[in-house]
């Protein structure tokens, strides 16, 4: 009996054995079988960094003589995605000024607005942007540009007059 436990132990082992060096052996094929240019694609980086004014690769080789066109496309693009006020404050103001959390003022309560109307809009658009009380810096949109900070302010204000 104990006989037969070691013939099975040992033929299990071949066969481990033997199993790992054909899946060694069609790896290594495999490998050999890929061209470098395969591994090339795979690490080569994600994208490029390029500087304004320089040629950044073919496809702006072409477009570096028309560089005021593209200026001005990008320009109108850009003032084109610019959020409303209204969608700021619906996407990221509505929270605590619908609700009043916090002690922010609700929009459209005229008497919770008007002292802070009457400070006028330079001090209002500095407490937008750097916070002010339990109210954090830009009101939790981070990724508002200034112009757009402004709107919301002035959406916010137009609406509780």
């Amino acid at each position: 009996m104990r006989r037969s436990i070691k013939n099975i132990s040992s033929r299990t082992l071949l066969l481990i054995l033997s199993l790992g060096m054909s899946l060694f052996a069609a790896t290594s094929v495999q490998s050999a079988a890929h061209p470098d240019q395969e591994i090339i694609d795979r690490i080569k980086p994600a994208g490029v960094v390029c500087v304004k004014g320089e040629v950044c690769g073919e496809e702006d080789a072409a477009a570096a003589g028309d560089s005021s066109a593209q200026l001005s496309k990008v320009v109108e693009a850009a003032v084109a995605a610019a959020r409303s006020g209204e969608q700021i404050y619906n996407a990221s103001c509505f929270a605590c000024h619908g609700a009043g959390i916090a002690g922010a003022p609700v929009l459209g309560d005229k008497d919770a607005w008007a002292s802070r109307i009457a400070n006028g809009m330079d001090t209002m658009m500095a407490n937008a942007l750097n916070g002010i009380n339990a109210m954090p810096a830009r009101g939790t949109c981070m990724d508002c540009s200034d112009e757009e900070i402004k709107a919301t302010v002035q959406y916010m204000v137009d609406s509780s007059q």
